[in-house]
């Protein structure tokens, strides 16, 4: 028989928590978050509480947690998009059916009780944050970015009647065979066109600083029809710079700026900090700082965080794919991870053709009515 019961207290916090470490606990391509990121859920004064509310669930057979999920309603997201909609999150369960129909009738149950007519995922409080159900690609390293479960997850929510809604594709990117040699002087010429230029920024802080309202501006513009996107709050801004600060590094960011210092296009990529989380389950130890620290410093993989343009400097991704074979070349790189591209996102895929690329990793969202 399986118990599900609403998260209450500590002791059942950290229980939510700790569940996925457990359930993938010697899985090399697991990837956890921070433990302490994942806390910060059941704080009152959470950033995304503002507009947003949630619920959690444990499954229970006996004494043992079976599996867990959690239930978000994102109003800014179904006003934005015109929804009624409660997305489901953070599931992780056994390879048991009556788990994850247990798990699953919780949260409808509590969506419909909020007068929501839908209910779809895998999907964070933003798209910042883990989304997408891995349907290909269990072999693959996860991204610190991203999230990795196992094959049975998608039998089992199939099952309980959710359909594809969306699909991502992630894709390894390597320097080109044979590289043209003309790309960088088509970059010098593209920047001369439109009177554009790179940032100089040469620390993380100075980029921060120079940048930070700009970035987010631009971001949501680029961002405004991408699926399941919400527009920034200023809470969510100073959340995202405080967890990203320790891996940004200026050698794997371009900032393309006008001639009034305004930003019309970006690439941001982070030193992969995988490996460096997993040993100690995704807590911050003296020993995992220094192993991040490493990471950033010579990293062997980086993974493309974010990615944007304004419309009207489309021309300009030559500059951006020139400079990611920059960052290619440096140090001790092996490829990059694009992380997620929704599959019609062409305008982003046709880019990857401009290197040696491996297509790895496929995610799904999937939908359901109530």
């Amino acid at each position: 028989m399986v118990e599900i019961k609403e998260v209450a207290g500590p002791s059942q916090q950290k229980a939510f928590v700790k569940f996925p470490l457990r359930l993938y606990a010697g899985n090399d391509c697991f990837v956890p978050p921070l433990y302490a990121d994942e806390m910060k859920l059941f704080r009152k004064d959470y950033h995304y509480y503002d507009d947003a509310e949630a619920v959690y669930y444990l499954a229970y057979r006996g004494k043992e947690v079976v599996g867990r999920i959690s239930g978000i309603l994102q109003r800014r997201s179904n006003e934005k998009w015109k929804q009624k909609r409660v997305r489901f999150t953070r599931f992780d369960a056994i390879n048991d059916g009556e788990v994850a129909a247990a798990l699953f009738a919780a949260v409808e149950d509590w969506a419909r009780r909020k007068g929501m007519e839908e209910i779809a995922g895998p999907l964070g409080f933003s798209d910042l944050e883990r989304e997408g159900l891995l349907i290909e690609g269990f072999d693959e390293l996860s991204t610190f970015e991203e999230q990795y479960n196992y094959a049975y997850y998608q039998t089992l929510i199939e099952g309980l009647g959710y359909e594809k809604e969306v699909d991502w594709l992630e894709h390894k990117l390597y320097l080109p065979d044979r590289p043209d040699p003309r790309m960088h002087e088509m970059h010098e010429k593209i920047l001369r066109r439109y009177d554009l230029h790179l940032s100089t920024a040469k620390t993380a802080d100075e980029f921060i600083r120079l940048y930070k309202d700009a970035f987010f501006e631009l971001l949501d513009t680029t961002y405004a029809d991408i699926y399941g996107t919400v527009p920034f709050t200023e809470k969510m801004k100073k959340e995202l710079i405080a967890s990203f600060r320790l891996i940004i590094d200026v050698r794997f960011v371009t900032m393309i700026l006008d001639k009034n210092e305004k930003p019309v296009c970006f690439g941001l990529c982070f030193p992969s900090i995988a490996r460096a989380v997993q040993k100690s389950g995704g807590r911050l130890t003296p020993g995992t700082i220094l192993r991040i620290l490493k990471a950033v410093k010579d990293p062997e993989i980086i993974d493309l965080a974010l990615i944007g343009v304004l419309p009207a400097y489309r021309g300009v991704s030559i500059v951006l794919i020139d400079e990611l074979t920059r960052m290619l070349r440096e140090g001790n790189v092996k490829y990059c991870e694009t992380n997620l591209n929704l599959e019609d996102n062409h305008a982003i895929l046709n880019l990857w053709k401009n290197f040696g690329n491996v297509l790895h990793k496929r995610r799904r969202c999937y939908v359901k009515k109530l």
